[in-house]
């Protein structure tokens, strides 16, 4: 039979059974048809947890077929005699039978011999890698080889295997740097023609092999894959992102396609890729409410599913980055009743940013937080890492000062005072270095003298406020320094672009927490946002703004 025509047959055949009768109804068969068709095998009988119907290696044609490659390893083609090896080993056929031996043989002799193209090479790396593991001296051989090559006319999926070959030997301490530079810029050159896969695979290798200096090559595949987002496996997609996070590549665009995809995916995708998606969101602060909405629903409906880590992934963005979705009052109603079931099931850290989360936009897990501050539970947060450092305990003291000001009800547990901190150390917390100082500047042109406020100022209650301006009973100003006769406090937040979501004016939770916090402590909050700033021209017109901003009764 023509080969294209058993191909095409071939591909059409959906169980191991229709294989054998097709294969059996032939006299004569290539060996590049016959290793086809144990690749064939593989895809119908192999999965994820091995084969399927183990029965299917005691069938006269699968032997005849082994038979055949064992005592004519010889005489096979490259490819029929790779194939074929890659195959068997999919189907768990024993290391150390004859079959496997004589093949494996028969492959390092053409290596040796210098027979080998770079996808023999490739395709030979991968199976001594399953069958003599990644320290082996083969694998070192075919690297070499691969030095030796002239890559420029290599195929996308010759430069894919060629890196995944490459991710083991740098893992074993071998330095293949000259091979990777040269790699890297053929790659370059055929990025627009690489498929979704290739893309995947290929981020993920240099992500593994630590390619930071490739920016040219990196930026091209993250800009590339764009258009490649509605077709990406959710495992592809994983690996895309964890590219756009390791390298620090800008999201915006790549987010735009994310939003198209997946409100209409959100039922049908793995929880982990959804969760990779949110922790994206949530380390470049992007608050994306298609999203966002669309894994609101579709944590109410499969949050019974989900592990302890992947509702932590889920749900404490929204908090990060202080969004309420549409479906509030039922995502934090799920929620309840997933921690009620599961609670104990949860690692104390996990469970500790999960709680913090719901303070930060207003939900309060008042049944929940007498476990928290229960002594067994903090001990376990001290034995497991990262311990009680500086966040975790800013993050209990945190959810005590909420429940503390918020929820006046609340009867249980307190937070012991050595547990406490006196300050919050966010990223946040500090204010915009050039915005600082023109606020600074104008108020001084506004109030005439220094004396008249003060900045970074500490308060009792582990708040740091940017700029603080003291009133009398009569409304005016005090110097800073003055115990005495303080009717009013105003505290400015001098807010720049490192307390917003990124692209946007909506303020993170870390920020919209103590704005609220500090008014509920008696402070009259007047927020100072980078966007109303950034394009007053000179001292005299933000001294104005401010007037207006800060005593809009004097104002005119």
């Amino acid at each position: 039979m023509d080969e294209q025509l058993f191909f095409k047959k071939l591909n059409n055949l959906c169980t191991s059974e229709e294989i054998f009768y097709f294969l059996s109804s032939l006299e004569v068969m290539s060996d590049t048809m016959a290793s086809g068709a144990l690749q064939k095998i593989c895809e119908v009988e192999v999965d994820d947890n091995g084969l399927k119907n183990p029965g299917l290696l005691e069938n006269e044609v699968f032997r005849a077929l082994c038979f055949q490659f064992e005592f004519e390893s010889s005489k096979l083609s490259n490819a029929g005699l790779l194939n074929a090896l890659q195959a068997l080993i999919k189907l768990r056929i024993d290391p150390q039978s004859t079959l496997m031996r004589s093949l494996l043989s028969e492959s390092k002799e053409r290596l040796g011999r210098g027979q080998l193209t770079a996808e023999n090479l490739c395709a030979l790396g991968e199976s001594v890698l399953e069958l003599e593991g990644p320290s082996c001296a083969t694998l070192e051989q075919i690297v070499n080889h691969m030095q030796e090559r002239d890559i420029r006319s290599w195929s996308p999926r010759e430069i894919v295997m060629v890196y995944r070959v490459l991710q083991v030997t740098v893992r074993e301490g071998k330095q293949c740097q000259n091979l990777l530079n040269r790699l890297n810029s053929v790659t370059l050159r055929t990025v627009s023609q690489l498929s979704p896969n290739a893309v995947s695979e290929i981020l993920n290798s240099l992500v593994v092999l630590r390619q930071t200096q490739a920016v040219l090559l990196v930026t091209a595949l993250c800009k590339h894959s764009v258009k490649h987002v509605p077709y990406f496996t959710d495992h592809e997609l994983v690996n895309v992102l964890e590219a756009f996070l390791y390298f620090g590549q800008k999201m915006q665009i790549f987010t735009e396609a994310l939003e198209r995809r997946v409100p209409k995916s959100i039922l049908t995708m793995h929880p982990q890729t959804v969760s990779k998606v949110m922790q994206c969101c949530c380390k470049k602060m992007i608050l994306s409410k298609p999203i966002f909405d669309a894994v609101a629903e579709g944590f109410i409906s499969s949050a019974d599913r989900l592990t302890t880590d992947q509702i932590a992934a889920y749900i404490i963005p929204f908090g990060t980055l202080n969004y309420l979705p549409p479906s509030a009052s039922s995502l934090f109603r799920k929620l309840e009743t997933v921690l009620h079931t599961r609670l104990r099931h949860f690692q104390p850290h996990t469970l500790l940013n999960l709680l913090h989360s719901c303070v930060l936009i207003q939900r309060y897990p008042i049944n929940f937080l007498p476990k928290i501050f229960s002594p067994y539970f903090l001990q376990k947060l001290q034995a497991q890492p990262p311990g009680l450092n500086r966040v975790v305990m800013s993050q209990l003291t945190q959810l005590f000062l909420t429940v503390t000001l918020e929820c006046p009800f609340y009867e249980g547990p307190k937070l012991l005072s050595k547990y406490q901190v006196k300050a919050f150390p966010t990223p946040q917390s500090s204010p915009d270095g050039h915005l600082f100082k023109r606020v600074k500047t104008g108020l001084l042109y506004l109030l005439k003298k220094r004396i008249y406020f003060a900045s970074e100022v500490s308060t009792p209650y582990f708040y740091v406020v940017d700029i603080e301006i003291k009133l009398d009973e009569e409304g005016f100003v005090l110097p800073a320094a003055q115990l005495e006769e303080v009717h009013r406090r105003i505290a400015l937040c001098v807010d720049g672009q490192n307390r917003f979501c990124a692209h946007s004016h909506n303020l993170l939770g870390e920020e919209a927490i103590k704005q609220r916090h500090l008014q509920l402590l008696g402070y009259e909050v007047v927020q100072i946002p980078f966007f109303e700033i950034e394009s007053l021209q000179n001292t005299r017109k933000i001294a104005d703004y401010l007037h207006k901003k800060i005593f809009p009764c004097t104002y005119g």
